[in-house]
């Protein structure tokens, strides 16, 4: 294939990079991935941090990965299994107790009964109302955002298909959702369950991974967002990729493949050429210059515009649009290789079956929110919110016998700090996350044999996520749907005749979906047939 021109070039081996090489090659056309990195897979590595122990970089829970995508490119064929636990969340709190929420909503308002009858009662209506916003939700996932300025006949069918959708939620739904996605989601949880402990468990969702607290409007977007297309319902999928999330990345590498792509990797661009209004290639660090009539970005917008673009091609104003893209990542990660299975101070704390979840630190709306508030003023807060899994539970391979790895999210950690540097403070973000964890599963920091922490900073560095943002771009209402990731150009088309944005920073926004590649690719080959 490198003897001719691709038809197609791919930069970025992250997960949708993948996905969309994969139907692109599925198609019929000449793809080429071209990834920096000494492997695909982007922040869904996973690595060895000691020698037998192997955890995931950065994210750990894959379970909303669309079925479709498994299904189109024949990803369990490609070695993918998937690893669903029976619990999905549990959350120590301080006074001994414990929430746990379990994939049998009706097992999860058993339990919640020792908390509040009437939270249990509450629980199976709310799981509902969740997973019913949500499935609207997941059709406007699935759809590509109109053109606002020239809706063409494509954009009618594709209105009137989501409008068929909305009335589908019945009158009740139809109330509720354009009620529901600008609330914070503080009160969105707020209106079902009188628990703060419950609020707060259920509240994580609304915030992970973004820079808005559990007041902030638009929360509930998030949480509703995070259950759309999954099995989630209130308390989100916990689903593990076999061999960590790289496992995942391997498999659509091998998929891509399969269908006739090339994944290269080492291969870093610095920029994307261009001929007049239309993109024509791409040129390496190497100096290589490589020509196709298609090329797609699988790298944030801001940094695809304003470091691979020539910015006179894009002009003034384009130019200042991109910089004002909102991505201030707040997550640092803390992996650490433990010689036995932490005993949390709280009932069921050391049941292996509780632990085989998401276990949240959080134990309230309060609490996340002055954890919030730390990082608007450029710091990490000493009661940091945490998500953690030890995914050796479920999948054993994972760690030499007896031993396990517990892969922590540190959520509000700010990459623009108001003193010091992320390089001078990063172990200090590795003992703070210790501290935390300590205070509710005491003597675990004797179980500790390794640890690796990961900084915004390092997010950036080692894998091109500009400002340390995980979702290439806030999941603010205003930089959703059409505005992402800028009004007019959100259908997945970007600045330049021939060039495409698949990655995260497209609609409909970040996760391990692969839906921004599905989607971007479905655009591709439409343009394709139409000879644009």
């Amino acid at each position: 294939m490198t003897e001719r021109a691709p038809d197609a070039i791919v930069i970025g081996g992250g997960h949708n990079g993948l996905v969309t090489a994969g139907y692109l090659a599925k198609a019929g056309l000449r793809t080429l991935v071209l990834e920096r990195r000494d492997e695909p897979g982007g922040a869904l590595a996973t690595v060895e941090i000691a020698p037998g122990y192997h955890a995931p970089v950065l994210a750990h829970n894959v379970g909303r990965i669309w079925p479709s995508v498994v299904s189109d490119l024949r990803l369990r064929e490609h070695g993918l299994d998937l690893i669903a636990p029976d619990v999905r969340l549990f959350s120590p709190q301080p006074d001994g107790r414990s929430l746990t929420l379990w994939a049998d909503r009706a097992r999860t308002a058993r339990e919640l009964r020792a908390w509040s009858a009437r939270d249990a009662d509450a629980y199976t209506g709310f799981d509902q109302k969740v997973r019913a916003l949500s499935s609207f939700l997941a059709h406007v996932h699935a759809s590509t955002p109109p053109d606002l300025k020239k809706p063409s006949a494509g954009d009618v069918m594709a209105g009137l298909k989501l409008a068929r959708s909305f009335r589908g939620l019945g009158r009740k739904g139809t109330r509720e959702l354009p009620r529901a996605l600008p609330m914070a989601v503080a009160d969105f949880v707020a209106e079902a369950f009188e628990t703060d402990a419950l609020r707060g468990a259920i509240a994580t969702r609304g915030v992970q991974y973004v820079a808005m607290g559990p007041w902030s409007a638009g929360t509930t977007a998030v949480l509703l967002s995070d259950s759309a297309g999954n099995d989630g319902g209130a308390p989100g999928q916990t689903v593990f990729a076999r061999g960590g999330p790289g496992a995942l990345a391997a498999s659509l590498a091998s998929a891509a493949r399969s269908f006739g792509a090339e994944v290269r990797t080492g291969a870093e661009v610095v920029g994307i050429t261009s001929s007049g209004d239309r993109a024509t290639g791409v040129v390496l660090a190497s100096g290589e210059e490589i020509i196709a009539p298609i090329v797609v970005s699988g790298l944030d917008p801001k940094r695809t515009l304003l470091r691979l673009v020539d910015p006179a091609v894009l002009g003034p104003d384009l130019v200042w649009r991109a910089g004002n893209l909102r991505l201030p990542g707040v997550v640092g990660k803390v992996n650490l290789v433990l010689s036995g299975l932490p005993a949390f101070a709280c009932d069921g704390g050391s049941e292996t079956e509780r632990l085989a979840g998401r276990i949240v630190l959080a134990p309230g709306i309060d609490y996340l929110e002055r954890a919030f508030d730390a990082s608007k003023y450029g710091r990490v807060s000493e009661q940091p919110y945490l998500e953690a899994t030890i995914p050796s539970v479920s999948d054993p391979g994972l760690a030499p016998d007896g031993g396990h790895v517990m892969s922590i999210l540190v959520q509000w950690a700010p990459y623009h700090r108001r003193e010091g540097d992320w390089d001078a403070e990063r172990e200090g973000l590795g003992d703070l996350v210790l501290k935390t964890l300590e205070s509710l599963a005491p003597g675990i920091s004797g179980l500790v044999v390794a640890r690796q922490v990961v900084t915004p900073l390092d997010l950036e560095r080692d894998f091109g996520l500009t400002e340390g943002h995980p979702l290439h771009g806030e999941h603010s209402l205003d930089q959703l749907f059409a505005w992402r990731p800028i009004l007019g150009h959100a259908r997945y088309r970007l600045a330049l005749r021939g060039l495409y944005l698949c990655g995260s920073g497209a609609h409909p926004g970040g996760g391990v979906t692969g839906g921004p590649g599905a989607n971007a690719a479905r655009e591709i080959l439409a343009d394709r047939r139409r000879k644009v």
